[in-house]
């Protein structure tokens, strides 16, 4: 093929032989038409020196620009189902099996120390000792004063089980317990009657005290603390005859072994 310099002059040289031929009013007619003939080989040869760019596939590197061509997300295909909404549908995973325990280690010698502690919790606080009061000759003589009503007050002037006088019940010590015998309990009562009975003896309570078969100064009565023994209550009050008067004296309270004393009992003294 020719190159484009080449052909331009070929071209050229031709059209001025023909110009050179021509003569006359159709020399105008035959340059123009001379001139058109002579540019079509080079628009040719440039039509043919430069055939169209095929078409330019993608890169495997750039992104497709067709939205249609690309894959569509599960949850926009016709029919897809979320997977948050089949969820629940899915059995649960099983939980991770426990790590084996080795047995070839001594197991750790705290934890047989501290369960226990763990276990038992704050120490329990010492529970104090309690005893029953075993019914006795002032149930009887408060059964007699006031139906064995220790906390009764009538209006009368004297009050609780044994119907002590105010008066009475300040001057024996009584205000230590409560500002009145019926505000006290059966035994702080009990505890201020021994001390009336040691200075004015049964007649303190004259009409109950015959009632029961108890009258005068010859007895006296003692209310059995934890621990005692009958010889050191004959000790205590100088018994003559020791423990063995105390016992006889008290012997259907008692029962049948001198050494069982309850807390609580009343004993005859003398």
């Amino acid at each position: 093929m020719w190159g484009a310099a080449r052909l331009s002059r070929h071209v050229g040289g031709v059209r001025r032989i023909a110009l050179a031929r021509i003569r006359g009013p159709r020399a105008a007619t035959a340059a123009a038409v001379l001139g058109a003939c002579a540019l079509l080989p080079l628009v040719t040869q440039s039509a043919v020196a430069a055939p169209a760019p095929a078409p330019r596939k993608p890169a495997l590197h750039e992104p497709l620009r067709h939205a249609s061509l690309l894959p569509q997300p599960a949850a926009q295909r016709p029919g897809a189902v979320r997977k948050d909404e089949v969820s629940g549908l899915l059995a649960p995973k099983a939980a991770p099996a426990a790590a084996p325990v080795d047995r070839s280690r001594p197991a750790d010698p705290t934890a047989a120390r501290t369960a226990p502690l763990a276990a038992s919790g704050p120490a329990a606080a010492p529970r104090a000792a309690t005893f029953t009061r075993q019914r006795s000759v002032w149930d009887d003589l408060a059964m007699c004063e006031s139906s064995g009503d220790w906390q009764i007050n009538t209006g009368n002037g004297y009050y609780g089980g044994l119907q002590f006088w105010q008066p009475t019940w300040e001057m024996f010590g009584g205000l230590k317990y409560a500002r009145r015998p019926d505000l006290a309990s059966p035994q702080h009562q009990i505890d201020i009657a021994e001390a009336v009975l040691r200075v004015q003896g049964w007649n303190a309570w004259p009409v109950c005290s015959r009632r029961i078969g108890r009258s005068g100064f010859q007895h006296l009565v003692h209310t059995v603390q934890p621990g005692e023994t009958l010889a050191g209550i004959a000790d205590s009050y100088g018994v003559d005859g020791g423990w063995e008067q105390v016992y006889d004296l008290n012997k259907s309270l008692i029962g049948s072994d001198p050494n069982h004393l309850e807390p609580g009992m009343v004993l005859t003294v003398n």
